[in-house]
């Protein structure tokens, strides 16, 4: 097998080939602190003798999913030199990264795509849609006055306070990410300004990340627990009017903003993000909360690229039962009952992206409709959303 880990001597070979690949530079002062954060990061790798030719890195990451907490494996940092292109070497690190992230408990993956169709023959499917709403400086009314307060703070101080509004807010979507303090330290707070507001009682209730530049506004993050909160960051918003000519505020899908404004007619961009894939899909389905109801029905999963997966899985009266041979074995049911789908299929329909019968429609998956119709009834409508980056 040609794929084996990097070893610590050998990260700054791996950060000469992100840089090389990814046409970015950093600065020698600054490459002990990345080599350091790489060091968390279990990382595949393809040689030609002593020098290497591609790698894979798999960050230990966690995301809420239907009411709990499960382990993630992200991927990130898929690059080969090309000369060593088209040779097969992504094809076996992202096969043997399906097994790495198994045998961890890393029972889903995600990763920000270069090209959606690419990541999508290896198992993965996108699962969030981000709302990009441009305001113009002329449409910032301000909305009737709430009774709560805004303050700004620093990521130094009171950083506590929007780290447990993001907790309370995530776990209410399907996917996204669990943040650690040191995530947000490193990841999220960069040189964004920090808003908060609070309700009458002094309860913080939402928050913005933001900056202001070049008589723009650009708007991060906007997490909100109710429709008051998100009024009082809206008038906080239209309090820069004179300072900005358009707002970028970047949301979910989900979120009614803009409907509430006085002026919802703005420009907006919905943009596939993320991607997502089930890793193990037996344990994700044991561990996923579908709703109780008198059906039952059996699910017909292949999955190529990770033989585990390729089963029959029934899904009745709380519980899921696999049906295989042996490890790698086919379906063993007869296809006649059930329905047929791929690993894809089943991501997106787990996730909340699309329904069952959405995909049945468009031929996606296949099957008798009254089975199509149970498995609509037993998946619960979950909000996929992803406001994260790796």
């Amino acid at each position: 097998m040609r794929v084996r880990k990097i070893q610590e001597e050998e990260l700054l070979e791996s950060l000469k080939l992100s840089m090389y690949a990814f046409q970015y530079e950093v600065k020698e002062e600054d490459i002990p602190n990345r080599i350091m954060k790489a060091k968390q990061h279990n990382i595949l790798s393809i040689w030609d003798e002593e020098k290497l030719a591609a790698k894979l890195h798999i960050i230990p990451l966690s995301i809420y999913i239907n009411g709990k907490v499960q382990q993630m494996g992200g991927v990130a940092g898929v690059a080969t030199y090309p000369e060593y292109r088209r040779l097969g070497y992504v094809k076996e690190l992202i096969t043997e990264a399906l097994k790495e992230m198994k045998d961890k408990g890393q029972i889903l993956s995600l990763l920000h795509p270069f090209d959606i169709g690419f990541y999508r023959k290896y198992g993965w499917e996108v699962f969030a849609d981000n709302k990009k709403t441009i305001i113009e400086s002329k449409d910032l009314k301000i909305l009737p006055v709430t009774e709560g307060t805004i303050k700004r703070y620093t990521k130094d101080l009171h950083c506590s306070l929007i780290e447990n509004l993001y907790s309370k807010v995530a776990s209410k979507y399907a996917g996204a990410l669990v943040r650690s303090t040191d995530w947000w330290i490193n990841n999220v707070y960069s040189d964004y300004q920090i808003a908060v507001y609070f309700n009458r009682n002094g309860e913080e209730k939402g928050y913005i990340l933001f900056k202001v530049k070049d008589k723009l506004m650009d708007v991060q993050e906007m997490v909100t627990l109710d429709h008051e909160a998100a009024r009082g960051l809206w008038n906080f918003i239209c309090q820069h009017d004179s300072m900005v000519d358009k707002v970028k505020v970047m949301t979910s899908m989900h979120d009614s903003f803009p409907y509430y404004l006085h002026q919802p007619k703005v420009s907006m961009e919905v943009i596939p993000y993320f991607m997502s894939r089930i890793v193990d899909v037996e344990k994700f389905l044991r561990a996923y909360n579908f709703l109780s109801t008198n059906e039952q029905v059996f699910l017909h999963v292949t999955d190529p690229y990770a033989s585990w997966n390729s089963c029959t899985f029934l899904i009745k009266d709380g519980e899921v039962k696999a049906f295989r041979e042996k490890e790698g074995s086919s379906c063993t049911h007869p296809p006649k009952v059930g329905i047929q789908m791929s690993v894809n299929d089943l991501t997106a329909i787990t996730f909340g992206y699309k329904r069952p019968i959405e995909l049945y429609e468009m031929e996606k998956i296949k099957g008798r409709l009254e089975d199509v119709m149970a498995l609509e009834k037993k998946v619960p409508p979950l909000k996929p959303f992803f406001y994260d980056f790796f």
